[in-house]
């Protein structure tokens, strides 16, 4: 089996991909469930600060070390972290330190690769946030080192972790909008993305998001949470990809595109769009999930069901899921409502309870090689103005 062949049959459809990894966890000594799990930080500019408060209010969860190249984001994060932390401007250093028992990939997306993979052979759980990694050598890479690991691997789809979403796309199995025809995604802002620059020579490093050799741009740092949806509920990888974007509005030496639009056409026949723009934040972000018995929408943290034929039910229990109930509202549709965190939380709290119990994640090393495909698919299809068929056919590209 060509190697680019095996990600895709170890898609989300077979899952046959992350269970050596998992086999092999079983002769570690896993931690009590009671006992302390010590992170390092790999990255603490806005996403990695972010969840080290996060982080800050997990039970037997401690962030105890941390570390940037960028001596101001460093000691933010060190800032950050309750208790005494130690701060490091190498990630080899911390990888070094034997206190650490699992880290935190969150930095430059182009750098996730080599650092996951450093950190694997460190022997160290790791959390690697989304996309998982950069172009499709390096995809697979990190797919058979995290397989030849006997340490945890997540991915950071935290959405793939939301309670919510979880009973959403249960409900969407189960028949709640019968057959799907298609879905609608956007994340639209209204802002440069950029960050303040204190010296000329930085600007690479800290707006790295604006430049291709670093960045999948909006696609990656975005859209990559619905594709990872889209693929979760169906099951299924595109085998056809097109779209289009520009540098049409930010005109500031910029290279990746300021507005996307992507069409994914799966097996199944089912279309998703997936768009971002940068100019205009109207609905922000949202997936419409679009059935011929009715529409989900979804947004960060809830959830409307609009049925079709005008079968609509003014009370009741949605599908007799306890703590999910209904009630229509004008104009709004029928709130799904379930207890749920903020789902950057909850992965976090996964994360901690995987390593824990020994517990193969739900957003893995296949999901996450599954998505991070997508995205590269979407920037070929984009920069190079053409339709881009499955990575099975691009198995000539990659040794054996």
């Amino acid at each position: 089996m060509k190697r680019r062949e095996f990600i895709i049959k170890g898609s989300i459809a077979s899952a046959a991909i992350g269970t050596s990894a998992l086999a092999m966890g079983n002769m570690l000594d896993f931690k009590n469930a009671n006992e302390t799990l010590n992170l390092g930080v790999i990255g603490s500019g806005d996403r990695g600060t972010g969840m080290i408060l996060n982080i800050n209010k997990i039970k037997n969860f401690n962030v105890i070390a941390c570390s940037d190249v960028l001596p101001f984001r460093l000691e933010n994060g060190l800032k950050a972290i309750n208790g005494k932390a130690k701060g490091y401007n190498d990630y080899r250093k911390l990888l070094d330190d034997k206190d650490v028992d699992a880290i935190l990939v969150s930095t430059p997306f182009s750098t996730h690769l080599q650092i996951a993979i450093d950190a694997l052979d460190a022997g160290k759980h790791v959390y690697c946030e989304k996309a998982m990694a950069k172009g499709y050598d390096g995809i697979q890479n990190l797919v058979e080192k995290a397989n030849q690991s006997n340490t945890i691997f997540q991915t950071g789809h935290q959405y793939h972790s939301s309670r919510l979403y979880s009973h959403v796309v249960e409900l969407i199995k189960n028949g709640k909008i019968g057959k799907i025809t298609a879905f609608e995604c956007q994340w639209n802002r209204n802002g440069n993305w950029r960050r303040p620059v204190p010296k000329p020579e930085l600007e690479r490093a800290i707006n790295w998001r604006m430049y291709r050799e670093f960045s999948g741009g909006l696609v990656a740092e975005l859209c990559s949470h619905q594709i990872d949806f889209v693929n979760w509920v169906l099951g299924e990888m595109p085998n056809q990809v097109m779209g289009t974007g520009g540098i049409d509005y930010w005109k500031d030496g910029r290279e990746t595109y300021d507005n996307i639009h992507l069409i994914y056409n799966y097996p199944s026949g089912v279309k998703a769009t997936f768009t971002c723009l940068t100019s205009n934040a109207k609905d922000g972000y949202k997936i419409k999930v679009i059935g011929d018995k009715g529409t989900i929408i979804l947004d960060y943290a809830k959830a409307w069901f609009y049925p079709e034929r005008g079968n609509k039910k003014e009370m009741g229990t949605l599908d007799g899921v306890s703590g999910a109930t209904i009630k229509w509202k004008q104009g709004l549709g029928i709130p799904i409502e379930i207890v749920h965190k903020e789902p950057s939380e909850q992965a976090l709290i996964d994360f901690r309870d995987n390593i824990n119990f020994n517990k193969k994640p739900i957003s893995n090393v296949t999901t996450g090689a599954n998505t991070a495909i997508c995205v590269q698919m979407g920037l070929d299809a984009m920069y190079g103005n053409k339709i881009v068929s499955s990575p099975v056919f691009y198995s000539k590209r990659i040794k054996g």
